[in-house]
């Protein structure tokens, strides 16, 4: 049977990331970065797509499992007829190669482990040469090669073009392996030591956890939020990629299946605030200056979405030897929708530039010159249709969200201008502009009887972004108009106590066939729009219930189905982490307010 999503655990090295199930195998891990091919790609297909399980022979799912706390360390433990035994999963934080490490450990008794490694690169499609070397095992396929290795040696052996070991551990005996990834022409990288590695990597993981600010209700899980957005960090760049997965689908067997393993900066200004008020300024600034490198140029080359190191080219195409997550194809590699045009983002930078200016952050001499080369092209563009923020694939709109957030763009430069007289810049010029886009929204975008903002001008159908507007400072939280949007997404968008993104079922705006979960970041935003019109104790009880909806080591997918309980999606999702932790920061941060 296929597992469900949220029974993946993740680990990884701050470049990559591995997906591992309650079953101890390894069903998803591209190296060496989080966008290159899958060497282990069994979550989008079976075995024969390529995992790594090591667990205690003819066992199924682990008794018990954790994270040791503050730190990106999986403990999985069995218990047997035997005995018990405990499997240690990490990756260091690499040096130049990418490793993984799994440590086996005997807690009571005498239990027999297996390993069954089954290596397939090219997101499952190419088998390598295996051959050993010097007592290690080499796996070699074109630009790809992997050594594998175990401390003691254990006894070892090639079957059905997989690699299987079987050892027994009594109490307090262990065994390692290290699986190293490099490129094919290169000579093997030094050895790591994976006691040493982890040590080093609770120690690190654990000074790094030290510096958050929050101490309110679900530290742990907050905790665990942010070690996730620390874990979907790209460190050579400081850019965060959205998911490490691609195509989880948003439909069981449907065909809303995207590859998330890129850097979007629809994410950056509610990235940058969790971070910042979290206490973790240096992340805060490293993404801060990859969203500068990535928006540098001509602004009407903005995209919504760039590669790890600010790449521009996404190409999308379908991996069709794949069948999908439980038959739920196509899958994709690549992304499409780094084509449109969505006007959202314009503000979306303008937002994160000035976040980042009241914060204190390192200032960047250019980047005022480049907000006002995007200012300008939202000047003479922002009445154009667009996608939207949720990258619709049907026709051009005039989304009130994209709107709003153009609005932003304007108010941004305007409160830097008041702020800081010294900088370049016609106020008068942007002053305008910020009223002008607002007359137009309320105009155009509000509908009266209703008393709610449309999902796009002329709509009857209304979006979770709309919860956006009192954050941005469109209008105040006690506006009528506002409070009046609240309560109706908020009731037409309710899917058994969580929110849609909006309607899709009936619905041609997204272009696509089928349904959805409920998005989860939509129900933290909900949250954060009932505490700021008042309603903090029903804020409160919602944020109770999303924490509850957290996987066993406090994960969360991009969607959730209340009504078949399991989460949808790609998988662990930023955006959701970054919505539980601004939420918690919102209710019970410093600044909160009841």
């Amino acid at each position: 049977m296929p597992r469900p999503i949220e029974d993946l655990a993740l680990i990884g090295d701050l470049q990559t990331a591995a997906l591992i199930g309650s079953d101890g195998s390894l069903d998803w891990l591209c190296l060496p970065r989080f966008d290159s091919a899958a060497c282990f790609a069994a979550l989008l297909g079976d075995e024969e797509n390529g995992h790594w399980r090591i667990a205690p022979k003819d066992a199924n799912a682990c008794t018990r499992r954790a994270y040791r706390p503050d730190s990106l360390v999986l403990d999985s433990e069995w218990d047997t007829e035997d005995g018990s035994v405990r499997v240690t999963d990490f990756m260091p934080q690499r040096d130049r190669a990418p490793d993984v490490v799994r440590i086996v450990e005997g807690l009571s008794g005498r239990v027999t482990v297996r390993s069954t490694l089954r290596l397939r690169f090219d997101y499952g499609s190419v088998v390598p040469w295996m051959r050993q070397v010097d007592g290690h095992r080499v796996a070699v396929a074109g630009p790809d090669s992997i050594w594998l290795r175990s401390e003691p040696a254990v006894h070892t052996w090639g079957h059905a073009y997989g690699t299987h070991s079987e050892f027994t551990v009594e109490e307090g005996e262990k065994v390692a392996f290290v699986l190293t990834w490099h490129p094919s022409h290169e000579p093997r990288p030094a050895l790591v030591d994976p006691y040493e590695a982890l040590e080093h990597s609770l120690v690190d993981w654990r000074a790094w956890t030290a510096r958050c600010h929050y101490e309110g209700p679900h530290r742990d899980t907050v905790i665990r939020s942010l070690i996730t957005l620390k874990a979907l960090t790209y460190a050579p760049t400081g850019g965060i990629v959205a998911a490490p997965t691609t195509s989880l689908p948003e439909e069981i067997g449907g065909v809303r299946n995207w590859d998330y393993r890129y850097c979007w900066l629809r994410d950056s200004t509610l990235t940058l605030n969790a971070l910042v008020a979290a206490g973790f300024l240096e992340e805060a600034e490293a993404w801060r200056d990859w969203l500068l490198r990535a928006v540098a140029g001509n602004a009407d080359d903005l995209q919504i979405v760039y590669g790890l190191a600010g790449e521009r080219r996404l190409p999308e195409y379908e991996v069709d030897w794949l069948p999908g997550y439980e038959g739920s194809r196509p899958v994709h590699v690549g992304n499409g929708a780094v084509d449109q045009l969505q006007l959202d983002v314009y503000g979306e930078v303008a937002d994160s530039l000035y976040l980042a200016r009241k914060a204190g952050l390192h200032s960047r001499p250019h980047a005022w010159n480049l907000q006002l080369s995007l200012l300008q092209f939202l000047r003479e563009n922002w009445r154009a249709p667009d996608k939207g923020l949720w990258e619709m694939r049907g026709p051009d709109r005039h989304f009130v969200h994209s709107k709003v957030m153009a609005w932003v763009a304007a108010d941004r430069a305007v409160r830097t201008l008041e702020e800081q007289p010294d900088l370049r810049g016609d106020i008068e010029c942007w002053r305008e502009l910020r009223d002008e886009i607002h007359r137009e929204v309320c105009e155009r975008g509000y509908d009266a009887e209703r008393n709610t903002f449309t999902q796009y001008y002329g709509s009857t159908e209304l979006d979770a972004s709309l919860l956006l507007i009192p954050r941005t400072g469109f209008l105040p939280p006690d506006d009528p108009r506002v409070i009046g949007t609240v309560d109706a997404v908020r009731a037409e968008l309710d899917h058994h106590g969580l929110m849609l993104r909006y309607t899709s079922a009936g619905n041609t705006v997204d272009g696509l066939p089928g349904e959805e979960g409920t998005f989860l970041v939509c129900s933290f935003w909900l949250a954060d729009a009932l505490h700021m019109t008042g309603r903090t104790k029903e804020a409160r009880e919602l944020f109770e219930r999303l924490v509850g909806l957290c996987n066993d080591v406090g994960l969360l997918a991009e969607e959730y189905d209340p009504v078949s309980d399991r989460q949808l999606g790609n998988y662990p999702q930023a955006f959701s982490h970054i919505g539980l932790v601004n939420t918690a920061l919102a209710l019970y941060g410093a600044d909160a307010r009841d």
